[in-house]
């Protein structure tokens, strides 16, 4: 069986040169690499996983670790996030996806089972699981929570600004009878899109209504029920802010079931612009917040630090990923009523 070494002796290099080569590794010059990949083709060259695992003391296991994957995540979002860290993994590691809720304690995360992790953090509650991978000393990237810490990478898109952005978009056509419809209470995500909307009416001196904040859940039945709780008010809004899509799509049902049409007698806007907000009827203005980007990028992060020589100190780094005013058919203008 031809191994590196074989490989390695051909080419006049280490054997971790071709290591590196064989893995696509961006650490190694482009004529080394072709280099080293021609003579692994010419000798018909296949890996063994079993074998460079022991030897290298790699697991080849990537974690994708989310807060929960069954209380807030909706299923676009889980998909998107899976489908953002597999796109760069791809047939060098394997990947492990797990909630954190869902773990009696930590002691299954270790150098042996994973190279690395990536931790999709809706919440605070995460800290724990934070400290004890930096106690243990596993490389770690951060998604969409800003977690304070500068030693640790952190990607994560302007929440605030593009809640901030949706709702300025609704009283530049002329509503002020605006509501909000929250997510989790607790989760990162619920308190800077909350952040946003207050900021918005703030900056346009719009008073602020505690009947139009109501406690949403994520999902698309609490959006549902938040739209009929709203309806039922003396003053009803004229528009709508939801925190995410699936309770954006709940509130259109609710409205078309109590015989309201959209955006004609009610105005609604989501956050995330998952797949089905431009097929929803009418298609949904909403906020795009690329989760496949961040979760690619925080992929290609943790694959460059499991690139980098052990003994070089690494540093962590905050990335933001901005989100975007996505206009469709939801709201109507109020400036001529």
């Amino acid at each position: 069986m031809v191994t590196i070494k074989d490989i390695a002796k051909l080419a006049n290099v280490s054997h971790t040169t071709v290591s590196r080569a064989l893995n696509d590794s961006p650490l190694i010059k482009p004529g080394t690499k072709k280099k080293i990949l021609e003579i692994a083709s010419q000798l018909n060259y296949t890996p063994n996983y079993n074998a460079k695992s022991l030897v290298m003391q790699k697991s080849y296991t990537i974690g994708l670790f989310l807060t929960s994957i069954t209380n807030g995540t909706s299923s676009s979002f889980f998909v998107e996030t899976v489908k953002g860290v597999n796109s760069v993994i791809e047939q060098h590691y394997n990947l492990y996806v797990r909630g954190i809720e869902n773990l009696g304690d930590y002691t299954m995360i270790n150098h042996r089972r994973f190279d690395g992790i990536i931790l999709m953090s809706q919440s605070d509650i995460d800290d724990d699981f934070l400290a004890y991978l930096k106690e243990k000393k596993i490389p770690c990237v951060v998604l969409g929570r800003d977690i304070g810490d500068s030693s640790l990478t952190n990607i994560l898109s302007n929440d605030r600004e593009g809640a901030a952005q949706i709702v300025k978009h609704l009283i530049d056509n002329g509503h002020r009878d605006i509501a909000i419809v929250e997510g989790i209470k607790g989760f990162k995500s619920s308190i800077k899109r909350r952040e946003g909307y207050l900021k918005a009416l703030n900056d346009h001196r719009i008073p602020i209504k505690n009947e139009y904040m109501v406690q949403g859940n994520y999902d698309m039945e609490s959006g549902y029920q938040s739209l009929e709780k709203l309806l039922e008010l003396d003053h009803p809004p004229t528009a709508i802010f939801c925190s995410n899509d699936d309770m954006a799509i709940g509130a259109l049902n609710a409205a078309f079931a109590n015989g309201l049409s959209v955006p004609d007698d009610i105005s609604i806007v989501g956050f995330d612009d998952i797949e089905f907000a431009r097929y929803t009827n009418p298609s949904l203005t909403t906020v795009k917040r690329p989760i496949e980007k961040i979760s690619s990028l925080g992929a290609q992060k943790l694959l460059e630090m499991l690139e980098t020589e052990e003994d070089t100190e690494l540093s962590g780094e905050k990335i933001y990923v901005e989100t975007e005013l996505m206009i469709r058919r939801s709201v109507s203008s109020l400036k001529s009523s």
